[in-house]
């Protein structure tokens, strides 16, 4: 196991009804900006809730958060913040919404050009404090220190992280859930089983709690996922989902091992070329990367389809190819499919993909920095 440092700031509110919780963890006398996406929040009368629990606090809204949220509209709020004094900010939403918010946080106090905290990972000094109100489990933004932001400009998508942009606190609700499309639900299991991939399908180093957590939530998205699509009220499934998808990426299953994200880097540029989901591109990206890095990946490998598949028949290509196949199928039963082609797109978008690596700097990617711009291509190439 390798050396770690952990330490998570983030309080969590878990259950139902725990939105009117929250005041007491909001400064006194704090002007906030509530931030919220496309109006969902709204429909449901979730944002009514949480104007009620902060009843007595100076209130501020921006709306329109888009999924993949924009440098461009995000700009707009951080004026408005620095304009009306807020010094705390509520997100109200999914990861794009929290992404968005940890964003503003960090860009209202910053003295120079705000994409630089992106484009030139900026040091980020000083931020916003923010708390958020999770409504979609999937990215685990409402407990750790990323943020992904595009520029629809230039068609970049890229992150930054600083331990000054962790959330305070965040309210998770299970019930909050009952009411989003299928498509969001099964894109939050994509999201949350490719992040532990990422944490987990490297290399053994001998951690076993990681890889018994890792497994553990592997095997509860394979079970909960097709329950949350099909028994959408069913409070049981919804809070195991929502758990599940928190600890996929707030840092404990991460620490002491090696860690891939290459699915991730590749999948950023789908987005920012072709509009895909982001969880659409992971399930495009995961079963082609575990293909062409299957010899490098060979051990986690025959680890996973034992563990979390139960395949221990046939010999070890056939196992490896098994597993592989399984969460192919895992993620086509959740309708989200595992093709560049099923979106339309052809051989001759690679070429754009891969130059959009380079010039985004990422060109030794990998757990061990080897996932060069001919392995990725060979990648782009087997998702077709």
């Amino acid at each position: 196991m390798q050396n770690f440092t952990f330490h998570n700031p983030t309080r969590i509110l878990f259950g139902q009804g725990c939105i009117a919780d929250m005041a007491p963890e909001i400064p006194a006398g704090a002007r906030v900006l509530i931030t919220y996406g496309g109006g969902s929040v709204v429909r449901t009368g979730t944002l009514d809730e949480v104007r009620r629990a902060l009843a007595g606090f100076t209130l501020l809204e921006f709306g329109g958060i888009e999924p993949n949220p924009t440098y461009e509209t995000l700009m707009r709020a951080v004026t408005l913040a620095r304009d009306e004094h807020i010094d705390f900010l509520l997100a109200v939403g999914g990861g794009s919404v929290i992404d968005g918010t940890k964003f503003i946080a960090a860009a209202v106090p910053f003295a120079g050009e705000p994409w630089d905290i992106l484009a030139r990972q900026a040091p980020v000094t000083t931020a916003l404090p923010l708390g958020s109100v999770l409504t979609l489990p999937a990215t685990g933004s409402e407990m750790n220190a990323g943020s992904v932001i595009t520029r629809q400009s230039t068609q970049d998508k890229l992150f930054f992280i600083s331990p000054l942009v962790f959330p305070r606190f965040s309210v998770l609700d299970p019930t909050k859930t009952y009411t989003l499309p299928p498509r969001h639900v099964a894109n939050g299991v994509v999201d949350a089983f490719v992040h532990v991939m990422e944490q987990y399908l490297t290399y053994p180093v001998d951690a076993k709690v990681q890889d018994r957590f890792a497994e553990g939530l592997l095997m509860t998205l394979i079970e909960e996922g097709p329950r949350a699509l099909a028994e959408p009220e069913n409070y049981a499934v919804r809070a195991n989902l929502m758990w599940t998808a928190t600890l996929a990426l707030n840092g404990l299953i991460g620490v002491g091992v090696p860690q891939d994200w290459s699915t991730h880097m590749l999948g950023h540029e789908i987005t920012a070329l072709h509009g895909l989901d982001h969880a659409q591109t992971l399930a495009i990206v995961l079963p082609a990367m575990l293909q062409v890095r299957r010899l490098a990946k060979r051990d986690k490998l025959l680890q996973y389809a034992a563990r979390v598949w139960g395949l221990t028949e046939g010999d070890a290509d056939q196992r490896i190819e098994a597993a592989i196949a399984r969460t192919c199928d895992f993620f086509e039963s959740l309708q989200v499919p595992t093709r560049l082609s099923s979106y339309g797109i052809g051989g001759e978008a690679i070429t754009p993909l891969v130059a959009h690596l380079e010039r985004h700097g990422m060109t030794a990617l990998g757990e061990r920095q080897d996932v060069g711009l001919e392995c990725a291509r060979q990648v782009y190439e087997q998702a077709l």
